[in-house]
């Protein structure tokens, strides 16, 4: 094993230190054979290559990997975030601005050393960070890449990019391997997330789900360079004549998370796949209700507000 020793190494190669990674590999793949990763519970086997609701079997599909310039400002630095872009996803958004990967399954099929390559080769072209997008339900697929990445010398943080829609048991698995979570908090009424999303539990599940993240691996921490280390980063999507119930987003981050918590508060909401039959999605957010989100997001006394 190439590591970098040291207290302020990346957690998983701490976790890697300690021969615990196997176990976690194993029993995450086991859940897979009835499958109950995500909060949906398809209860396929995943195994044998049935398909759930994220229509992927046994083996990860990728869209893509590359650095990316286009994520926030302490991910992306200098050199980009080294991000992955998973096929397949646990929500059914119908605005979904990447509905070709996460609806209709563009992609390959990868196997884990592969996946693991792509890993080493975003570390050794500068990447600050592995930015797993929509890693859900290729959990234990990505936790087997990472080990053997890890192996291989891969020693640079690591970032959960997800939806919100996690189970709890499947992030308390994943303690101590990721160093960065950053879900989205999309909605805050489960009218609107089943409308939207085709899960009207989303509310509830999200609130138990940032509140593990947090307890993991509690505030954003920066360093002098300004790339985040280790930590949580809220993204928060505004959408048109506020039916993702931003104030019940924010009360609930206040008051259960941090108001040290470091956000983005997005305003790049634009009609994409099924969104024009689903009004007022039919059209971009407006400035002014951007601006709005953001003064409400001050009054409750946030600070670290992400400015991409």
């Amino acid at each position: 094993m190439n590591s970098k020793r040291g207290v302020n190494q990346p957690s998983y190669l701490h976790l890697l230190e300690t021969g615990k990674f196997r176990n976690i590999i194993k029993r995450l793949y086991k859940r897979m054979e009835f499958c109950d990763l995500c909060p949906r519970k398809c209860k396929v086997n995943r195994m044998a290559n049935e398909l759930g609701l994220c229509k992927i079997g046994r083996k990860p599909k990728i869209s893509s990997y590359s650095a990316h310039f286009g994520e926030e400002n302490p991910l992306v630095g200098a050199h980009g975030s080294g991000t992955i872009f998973l096929t397949g996803c646990n929500l059914k958004c119908v605005y979904c601005q990447n509905y070709e990967i996460s609806q209709l399954g563009q992609g390959r099929e990868v196997d884990i050393d592969e996946l693991a390559s792509y890993m080493l080769e975003l570390q050794i072209s500068g990447c600050h960070n592995i930015n797993f997008v929509t890693p859900t339900h290729v959990s234990p697929q990505i936790v087997a890449a990472i080990e053997i990445a890890a192996r291989k010398g891969l020693h640079i943080p690591l970032v959960y990019n997800c939806g919100g829609y996690e189970s709890i048991e499947t992030l308390s698995q994943l303690k101590g391997i990721f160093d960065i979570y950053m879900p989205d908090i999309k909605y805050g009424n489960s009218q609107t997330a089943q409308e939207l999303s085709n899960a009207k539990d989303y509310p509830a599940i999200v609130k138990a789900a940032v509140i593990e993240m947090h307890n993991q691996v509690g505030d954003l921490v920066i360093d002098k360079d300004g790339l985040a280390k280790r930590g949580l980063l809220i993204r928060h999507l505004i959408l048109p004549e506020g039916i993702s119930d931003t104030e019940a987003v924010l009360s609930f981050i206040a008051k259960n998370i941090s108001l040290n918590t470091y956000l983005n508060i997005m305003d790049q909401y634009r009609p994409a796949f099924k969104a024009v039959q689903h009004p007022p999605l039919d059209r971009a957010c407006r400035a002014d209700e951007f601006r709005e989100a953001i003064k409400l997001a001050l009054s409750y006394g946030f600070q670290r507000i992400d400015t991409i």
